[in-house]
């Protein structure tokens, strides 16, 4: 059996986080607003949940909603931030900037990953704007990030699925491709056998509505896409 699938869940609260360890994620994304695609966590739920569950947590570093194209202000902002990530003891970082026409900023997005290191990074849905995902897929890499969360540039993985296929490929070993956006228990079996990809990424958005669950129903609903996770691994 192929035991190298991973499943990332993102959450905005400590009792999500629980749940989704328990329920078998093997990765968390932690976030504020998840409703907006989510913002930079409060330093207290980052140091809570780093207390309350082993798996790996990687914090979102995004200074507000909206475009991914941010002032100085906010960059500095975003520097600071990665900073406390770091010394509330993070496992990774989520982050990403464009510059106005909507191509990869790599000279601000590598500052940040230097920033990060030893952290590893990866670059966001931002990915998903770009113009051209193959020459943003090189660009990525020259910043240094480590792994690229994207649905292939359409509104979800499932529908992108064969885009993200390209970009595995494209990829090879010098960086990870992490197919997200709409994934549920529905979808993850042909989203896996389609892009041949080995992390997954779900914010469960298409299950539960945001801020609106229970922390059994999310436990639940993170069970299922680990069992079927597990399946896709044989």
């Amino acid at each position: 059996m192929n035991s190298s699938l991973l499943l990332e869940i993102s959450v905005e609260t400590l009792g999500s986080a629980i749940a989704a360890e328990r329920g078998g994620a093997h990765r968390i994304e932690l976030c504020s607003d998840l409703s907006v695609g989510g913002v930079t966590p409060h330093v207290d739920l980052m140091r809570k949940t780093r207390a309350a569950v082993k798996i790996p947590v990687f914090a979102m570093i995004r200074a507000r909603g909206g475009s991914f194209v941010y002032s100085d202000s906010e960059l500095a902002q975003m520097q600071r931030d990665i900073e406390v990530a770091k010394s509330c003891k993070m496992d990774g970082l989520v982050l990403g900037i464009l510059h106005a026409d909507n191509t990869v900023d790599i000279e601000r997005t590598r500052d940040l990953v230097k920033i990060a290191r030893p952290l590893p990074v990866t670059f966001h849905r931002a990915f998903d704007e770009t113009p051209n995902l193959h020459e943003a897929l090189e660009a990525v890499i020259e910043t240094g990030a480590t792994r690229i969360l994207t649905s292939g540039g359409k509104r979800t993985a499932q529908l992108g699925a064969r885009v993200v296929a390209d970009l595995v490929a494209a990829a090879g070993d010098r960086i990870t491709i992490l197919p997200g956006g709409g994934i549920n228990t529905s979808n993850l079996a042909e989203i896996i056998r389609a892009t041949r990809a080995h992390e997954f990424h779900s914010g469960l958005g298409t299950t539960l509505p945001y801020g609106q669950s229970s922390e059994a129903a999310f436990f639940s609903a993170v069970h299922e896409l680990a069992d079927l996770l597990c399946g896709g691994r044989r």
